[in-house]
């Protein structure tokens, strides 16, 4: 089986697990008060599956680092695919870094948070809380950003076929 074929099949299965998991989320005990707020039933399932997709990303990624060192073995995949490979590795590291400090400075001088039930979170957790927050946000975009630039086949190009 080709491995565009692979991929497709594995996506539309995320795809599909995402939507039945958040359809059960938003139909099966969403409304479900709990003094003055409101406690849906699923949202462990809603936490379990992003547990898992994270942990599943995690192992693929290594792996793909693996395999895509083991096949390219000192030849550059630059000249046969025109992606280059190491640049795009470089950029994503350095822009996660950036994107972590960047949360950093936004969730400086935070204060502790007091939750309606009473429970106190310190200073140092809601900073924490914001930086990843921050975080995401950025690499969301840079991520859609990277989709939009793959789909047009700009880095691909100037491949030799």
């Amino acid at each position: 089986m080709k491995i565009e074929k692979i991929s497709s099949r594995v996506l539309l299965a995320c795809v599909v697990l995402i939507v039945i998991c958040f359809g059960a989320f938003m139909t099966i005990g969403y409304d479900n008060p709990v003094g003055d707020n409101n406690e849906p039933m699923l949202t462990d399932v809603i936490m379990w599956l992003m547990y898992a997709l994270i942990a599943a990303t995690a192992v693929l990624t290594i792996w793909s680092a693996i395999r895509g060192a083991q096949n390219s073995k000192g030849n550059d995949p630059a000249a046969t695919t025109g992606v280059p490979g190491g640049k795009i590795t470089l950029f994503t590291a350095g822009l996660t870094i950036v994107s972590l400090i960047l949360g950093w400075i936004c969730g400086m001088g935070e204060k502790e948070f007091t939750a309606s039930d009473g429970t106190v979170t310190s200073a140092g957790w809601v900073t924490v809380v914001n930086v990843f927050m921050v975080s995401m946000g950025i690499l969301l975009v840079a991520a859609a950003i990277a989709v939009a630039v793959s789909m047009t086949g700009i880095l691909t190009k100037n491949a030799s076929k």
